[in-house]
């Protein structure tokens, strides 16, 4: 017993042993496999644990402010987040690190600061963690200069008068209202208070000191806190504002039609001069002033994908050197000539402008890189693909570029199209070779349709029902429906959107605002969802135009708070 139980111990020591290597081999492959993942992400944002001097501090009489953290700090896109009321001169102050890490950031006054005025530094999502990246939101340092610090504030939030959203970073400013202060200031003169919305359409304005004041908002392109009407969108309000108040101020952005300026006429070839412009075209003064022949002809197009003018001219067996143009602008007219040079002609060229399937409610399109003046529809013929004619026609568009082919069409089916000689001529009588088209129509069951019932729809004014796909009118009506029922019928399988366009001068479009003549746009609303319709598919949908939002009730209130942080 004795012996078999000395040996029974010593097989267990040496299985101990054999177990315990087999561990650690495990182990140290383990090891190599993989390293230690070093815990969770960081996800917690700098915080600012001193600043010198001390927030809010009054009669501020240094050169340097020191703002310490409780980690290592770097500055991104500082230049634009920082945003200084009233406004500093860029080469009047600077920031550090422009480089690398610090747990400080450091602002050096290169110039001494307005006497008894509130500053506040708003950091946006400037200061952010070395490592991780977390931000600092919206960080505020604000000091005084004189005895108190100011503490009213102006709150509001921002849409775009026309688009679905407005850009995410939209500058919002005050202007006190003084004998230098005119309706033209906020194009020559940066504002006393500045803020933004960043990433948000809310805005607030804090630290404001009593009186009246001019409110603007700007998608300030150029980011020199002015008006610039050629690129910027501005929304304004027609009165000024005087605080104290606690109201919320809303505010609509908009594009001003820009001025109207000619660029010149520029020579194209020898029959085509290209009049380039400078903002909103309206029938504005031109005309040719060199002497031509009795058998001159001109015609004027507009440009699809730039702002100018195609003055095309035929001037018979008489060969032109130049061409004058007296040009108005501003009541004030000029005369700039177009010398000819290396005259090179331009062949006919005709391609189809509708580009895979017919839908069954479209027309098939040709386009043309002439003006195209005449047709004849005894040229054209349209045969299903069994040969078949079918009555077929003709349609010049109103800019001479585009030309419809009218014939039915019938689903899932298929169809080709044949232009011969003469069928289309340009202006100068030129024509084509036989061409030939093949096209096809989809099935009915591809197709869905959307009806749309309309409440509260402003019966005091006329309105326009778009319905769009990737932002581009597809369908409209100018004109109210009887009972308020608008149908969108067979349409592809997609993703729509519905606006609203409220036509106070029923003129069948949407008019901008401006500012000088202190004119607000016409009101814009957008159905509150996306509808997404599908093939084969019948939806029908409520757009309440006063009470836009989801499932509520039309005897409801609608009220909406806005809640603006404090920074």
């Amino acid at each position: 017993m004795c012996y078999f139980a000395k040996n029974f111990e010593g097989m267990i020591s040496r299985y101990r042993f054999f177990s315990a290597l087999l561990l650690l081999l495990f182990l140290v492959q383990c090891a190599k496999r993989a390293s230690p993942t070093g815990g969770p992400k960081d996800s917690i944002p700098p915080v600012l644990i001193n600043a010198s001097p001390k927030m809010n501090t009054v009669f501020f009489d240094k050169d340097e402010i020191r703002l310490t953290f409780n980690e290592f700090v770097k500055l991104k896109d500082v230049n634009k987040q920082l945003i200084i009321s009233p406004p500093i001169e860029r080469s009047k102050y600077t920031v550090n690190p422009t480089t690398g890490a610090s747990k400080k950031v450091v602002i050096k006054l290169l110039d001494s600061l307005i006497a008894n005025t509130t500053y506040t530094f708003n950091f946006g999502e400037s200061i952010q963690d070395f490592n991780e990246g977390n931000t600092s939101p919206y960080l505020t340092y604000t000091l005084s200069t004189g005895a108190q610090i100011d503490s009213l504030y102006v709150r509001g939030k921002v849409d775009d008068a026309f688009e679905e959203f407005p850009e995410s970073f939209i500058s919002l400013q005050l202007y006190p209202i003084d004998s230098t202060h005119t309706d033209s200031t906020i194009y020559h003169k940066k504002p006393f208070f500045v803020t933004s919305t960043l990433d948000t359409t809310l805005y607030k304005f804090q630290n404001i000191r009593a009186g009246k004041y001019q409110l603007i908002a700007l998608e300030d392109v150029a980011g020199n806190y002015l008006f610039d009407q050629n690129v910027d969108k501005i929304g304004f309000l027609e009165h000024p504002i005087e605080l104290p108040q606690d109201s919320i101020i809303n505010l609509r952005l908009f594009k001003e039609k820009t001025n109207f300026a000619w660029e010149g006429p520029t020579f194209i070839n020898d029959h085509h001069i290209a009049l380039a412009y400078f903002g909103a075209y309206e029938e504005q003064a031109f005309r040719m002033v060199s002497e031509v022949p009795d058998d001159f002809e001109f015609l004027v197009t507009k440009d699809r994908e730039k702002d100018s003018l195609n003055y095309w001219f035929n001037s018979g067996e008489t060969v032109l050197d130049s061409l004058k143009f007296e040009l108005e602008i501003l009541e004030t007219l000029l005369i700039k000539k177009v010398q000819f040079k290396n005259p090179i002609k331009d062949s006919l060229v005709i391609s189809a402008f509708t580009k895979g399937n017919l839908d069954l409610t479209q027309q098939f399109e040709l386009q043309s890189n002439l003006p195209i003046v005449k047709t004849d529809s005894t040229q054209l013929r349209v045969f299903h693909l069994d040969t078949v004619p079918i009555p077929a026609r003709f349609k010049i568009q109103e800019n001479y570029d585009r030309i419809y082919v009218h014939f039915e069409v019938l689903p899932n089916d298929s169809y080709q199209i044949k232009l011969f000689p003469n069928a289309l001529q340009d202006f100068w009588g030129h024509t084509h070779d036989t061409l030939s088209f093949k096209v096809r129509t989809k099935k009915i069951e591809d197709y869905g349709n959307i009806a749309l019932r309309l409440v509260n729809h402003y019966p005091e004014s006329p309105i326009i029902v778009q319905l769009l796909n990737n932002d581009k009118v597809v369908r409209y009506y100018d004109e109210k429906q009887a009972g308020n029922l608008y149908s969108f019928n067979m349409l592809s399988a997609g993703k729509y959107r519905i606006r609203l366009i409220l036509d106070t001068n029923g003129n069948k479009k949407w008019d901008t605002g401006n500012y000088l003549k202190k004119i607000q746009p016409e009101e814009v609303i957008y159905f509150w969802k996306e509808i997404e319709l599908r093939a084969n598919w019948d939806m029908n949908e409520t757009f309440n135009t006063i009470q836009n939002y989801p499932d509520l009730p039309e005897s409801a209130t609608a009220s909406v708070v806005l809640e603006v942080p404090d920074n």
